[in-house]
């Protein structure tokens, strides 16, 4: 493992990111995962403006974003109740199977990281 506590961080992603090129996983952007990644870490509901704010890009390539991941089932949309302009973004199973494979795969990374 690596003196620079960065480069270990470095070595952890990368790690994790050839970890799920190796799977049979779907390919996703970085913008993708980023997204992906915040609906699932960050418990409550999600919209598409506040996704927009919290990682600072517009609210198109959210949409854009969105698009994909409900293509692969990862994520839905549905209508907020509350408000009808606005869009609730909602996990799924199929989206909840990869988070916990991408948990499992990150989980290995750190391990053989550390014992390096």
């Amino acid at each position: 493992m690596a003196d620079d506590p960065s480069q270990a961080l470095i070595e952890t992603l990368c790690d994790t990111i050839v970890g799920l090129v190796r799977r049979d996983v779907p390919e996703l952007t970085a913008r993708q995962l980023g997204v992906l990644l915040t609906c699932y870490v960050d418990d409550g509901d999600h919209t598409v403006r506040g996704l927009a704010a919290e990682l600072n890009v517009r609210r198109p390539a959210i949409t854009r974003a969105l698009d994909r991941l409900g293509e692969l089932d990862l994520i839905r949309r549905a209508p907020d109740p509350a408000d009808r302009r606005s869009v609730l973004v909602k996990r799924t199973r199929t989206g909840a199977a990869f988070f916990r494979d991408l948990q499992h795969v990150a989980a290995a990374a750190a391990t053989s990281a550390s014992v390096a």
